[in-house]
């Protein structure tokens, strides 16, 4: 595994993914362009589930690689969702055999509920989309600085 901090330059479509016990936020993003935007929430805690609608995506949209948001505390040391976090991605790079890249993530929930609040949803009204939309600044983050970790 390189060192964190290591730029790992990916062409193409990617899919980003904001991981969580209960839903998965991802968001969809092409390097060429440099721009990401929301695709879908999957919900549910079953990986069978999980897994099946990820590889749904993965074949609709063909990827070059995965990017994941990699969850840690404020002073940058990881907790129980960090360990949790680190096997998903080892599990879509294992099972879809694309490179899948850890992004630091601190942060992008909050982000991502500012971001829905000045479009104006509010509230209860955010909960389907916020994780998608964190998924998205998670993508967005790799596009504009693909300073990163690669599990492998």
């Amino acid at each position: 595994m390189p060192d964190e901090g290591i730029a790992i330059s990916v062409i193409g479509i990617l899919l980003g993914f904001d991981f969580g016990t209960k839903r998965i936020g991802v968001a969809v993003g092409n390097s060429i362009s440099g721009t990401a935007r929301p695709l879908t929430t999957l919900h549910g805690e079953h990986n069978g589930h999980r897994f099946a609608a990820i590889a749904e995506l993965i074949r609709e949209w063909e990827p070059s690689a995965l990017v994941v948001g990699l969850p840690c505390h404020d002073d940058g040391t990881p907790h129980e969702l960090t360990r949790l976090c680190r096997r998903f991605a080892q599990r879509l790079e294992g099972r879809f055999d694309l490179p899948t890249l850890l992004v630091d993530e601190r942060y992008t929930s909050t982000s991502a509920s500012s971001q829905l609040a000045e479009m104006g949803i509010r509230g209860i009204k955010q909960k389907p989309l916020l994780d998608q939309v964190a998924a998205q600044q998670i993508l967005q983050a790799y596009f504009d600085e693909p300073a990163i970790e690669h599990i492998a």
